[in-house]
Parts: C-alpha cells; sequence; structure tokens
C-alpha cells in the first residue's frame, strides 16, 4: 500500500488529497469506463482546479436561489422535530406509531463539532438502536457516516437516517425538485438514488464492524420532494439495489488502482506546481499533455457531474470522436470511434469492412433521404 501511496502521491503532487463525498462517489458509477477519473479521484486531485488552469471550468450545478431554496424546503420537511417528516414516513413505510424520538446531530459536543465527533456519536446513537430491544421509532438527523475508500475512511452526510423500523434501517434524501402529476425528473432521481447507495454502504461498513447483518440496511431509498409547484412534501421509496451493487464495482476498481497507474508513462504528475500564494505556475499546454495520456470517455452526461467534463470534451471534439453526440448514436454506431468514419461511410467515399457493412447501408440510406429532403425544401 506504501508503495501504491507513493505513485497516487506523485500524480497529484505535494498537495493534500481532496476527499470524496457523495457525490463524487455516485459519479463513479455514471461512467464507470473512464479510466482518467479513476486515477484522478483514486489520487484525491483536485479536477476543477485543472480545469480552471486550462481555461474550462465547468459551471456552477445550481444557482444560489436554487440552493436557498433547497435549503428552505429541507428545513420546512425537518422542523418541529421532523413532525412533517414523520407523516410521511407514516404513509410510505406504514408506520403505527405517531410519534418518534427525533435526534439532531448537527452539533454535538461543541458548538462547532468535528466530523469525527459527529461520526462517534452517530456511530454510537446507531449501535444502541440496533441492539435495543424498544420497538421505538427513531429519526436521525444531519448524521455523519465513514465509507472505506481507497483504503482512506471518507465523511459522508445523509439527510436523514430513519431507523429501528421494523429492526431495518433507511436512508431519507430530501430533494427540492419537484414531483409534477406524479412524475419527476428521472435524471435527477438516478442521481438522488446512486448518492443515497454511497450512505447505504457506509451504514453496512459500520453494521459490518461490529459483526451486525448487513441485511438490517434497507435497499429502498425515502424520496422526499415537493409536490407539483407547492412546497408541500411527498414521499416516494426507490429500489437502490443496481445503484449499490454498481457503486461497490466501483469502488473495488478504486482499490485496485495499480493496472491503470502501469498505464501511464513514467514520472507523469499532475502538479499544478502552485506558488506560496497558492496560485498553479505550472505550463497550461505541459499539463494538458499530462492529462492526454489518461484515457477519458467523455459523453454529453459528463457536464452533470464531472468538473473535467468540458476539458474532455473539448478533446473529444478536436479528434472528432463519436462520443461527443451521445451514448444512444454510440451504441447505434458500434463499432465506428469517428465523426469522420461515419460520414464517409454514409456517402461512399469509404469502403467499409466486413462487419460494417450493414452499418454503411443504413449510414447511405439515410445520407441519401436526408440528401433529398434538402434538395426539395
Amino acid at each position: 500500500m506504501s508503495l501504491l501511496n507513493d505513485r497516487l502521491d506523485a500524480l497529484r503532487g505535494p498537495v493534500p488529497a481532496k476527499g470524496h463525498d457523495a457525490r463524487t462517489l455516485a459519479a463513479l458509477t455514471t461512467n464507470p469506463g473512464c479510466t482518467r477519473r479513476a486515477l484522478l479521484d483514486a489520487a484525491g486531485i483536485d479536477k476543477d482546479a485543472i480545469a480552471v488552469h486550462l481555461g474550462k471550468p465547468r459551471p456552477l450545478a445550481k444557482s444560489s436561489l436554487a440552493l436557498r431554496s433547497g435549503a428552505v424546503f429541507e428545513q420546512q420537511v425537518k422542523a418541529d422535530g421532523g413532525a412533517e417528516l414523520l407523516r410521511l414516513l407514516r404513509e410510505v413505510l406504514g408506520l403505527p406509531l405517531p410519534e418518534a424520538a427525533h435526534t439532531d446531530l448537527a452539533n454535538v459536543g461543541t458548538q462547532d463539532a468535528s466530523l469525527q465527533v459527529r461520526h462517534a456519536y452517530t456511530r454510537t446513537a446507531i449501535l444502541e438502536a440496533v441492539r435495543s430491544t424498544s420497538p421505538a421509532r427513531t429519526l436521525l438527523d444531519h448524521p455523519i457516516l465513514q465509507l472505506t475508500v481507497a483504503g482512506n475512511p471518507v465523511y459522508l452526510e445523509p439527510d436523514v437516517v430513519a431507523f429501528q423500523i421494523d429492526g431495518v434501517f433507511h436512508i431519507v434524501e430530501i430533494k427540492s425538485f419537484a414531483v409534477v402529476d406524479g412524475q419527476a425528473d428521472p435524471a435527477k432521481v438516478a442521481a438522488a438514488v446512486t448518492q443515497a447507495a454511497a450512505y447505504i454502504l457506509a451504514l453496512r461498513e459500520l453494521l459490518d464492524s461490529e459483526g451486525i447483518d448487513q441485511n438490517k440496511v434497507s435497499d429502498d431509498v425515502i424520496l422526499v420532494m415537493p409536490r407539483n409547484f407547492s412546497r408541500r412534501a411527498t414521499a416516494s421509496v426507490v429500489d437502490a439495489r443496481k445503484k449499490v451493487a454498481s457503486l461497490t464495482r466501483q469502488l473495488s476498481r478504486l482499490t485496485r488502482i495499480e493496472p491503470l497507474l502501469d498505464t501511464l508513462p513514467p514520472h507523469i504528475t499532475f502538479d499544478l506546481a502552485p506558488d506560496q500564494d497558492n496560485r498553479p505556475t505550472r505550463d497550461p499546454k505541459a499539463l494538458a499533455e499530462a492529462l492526454q495520456s489518461t484515457a477519458a470517455r467523455y459523453t454529453p452526461t459528463c457536464r452533470h457531474f464531472c468538473d473535467l467534463a468540458y476539458v474532455c470534451r473539448s478533446e473529444a471534439r478536436e479528434e472528432g470522436s463519436i462520443d461527443v453526440l451521445g451514448t444512444a448514436v454510440r451504441d447505434d454506431l458500434g463499432g465506428i470511434d469517428h465523426i469522420t468514419t461515419a460520414l464517409r461511410l454514409s456517402d461512399g467515399t469509404r469502403e467499409p469492412s466486413p462487419d460494417q457493412s450493414d452499418l454503411a447501408a443504413a449510414l447511405q440510406h439515410a445520407h441519401a433521404v436526408h440528401t433529398q429532403l434538402r434538395e426539395s425544401a
């Protein structure tokens, strides 16, 4: 492990490793084939700093207004000791009790408790609950869980852990995007469930460390969201088993990062060489060349979760990669890696290989239809 850490430290340079959180862990499942992200995440490299230095930063994912709106909605759901949240849990889980104990771990021990202190309190509360013979339902607010990532502990903060529900723990995620006419944005729901999968794994790791059955943590995630365009909350139960399995595979890949490191040129580094004022001094051209020594797998969805998305998109466009057109087009054009190849097959200026004959015929038909429509317009 020491040799591996030395290699990862050399990639990062003499700066502290950037830790993971639930969002970065969830992003691992969105594009699992990207070697570049796997390497940079394993080394704890600040991808946003690299993107900024290369002049291609990722825009803010949410506006300050959206962030404030989300905070207000969460406070509303948790107000009065979680009264509204308890009402929702009774509906979706069939709880028979009208009340539940509510514990807020946002500040414990001191006015400004550290993550380590809050994690210790969380651990104690969860273990006491799981070992208790009392059937009382309990809400744990602002808990801190810990998940081992590439041999290092990562602190995670779910919105709520609802536990002692028939002896099973549940993760509750409170999101500000709305459920309109019974439907929520599928991409946002998937992102929320993927994030919750990290919390499920962390809670199971805690129980497993004490020899407690991991099945006491439910695969079902409870999502709380506004109903229609009001602030009235609604809740639904979503099965997270596939997301949990996917994230487990990706975390396993991070712990087996050596094969990916072996593909890099010797002495490669992504060190930004910060000066005394923490301003990067690394030549951007040299940094870009170093980055290009890693295999990226850009897709348009990368813009929603990866700080390097616009760097990788620029590379993919310069290479004429078919990936910039999206996964659907890439899947339809399986076996064709570049847009130029597809265009030449469509206009007949490139002879297809035997395995491309059917695809070439389809492209030529599409090209003929497009030409006919354009001429008749």
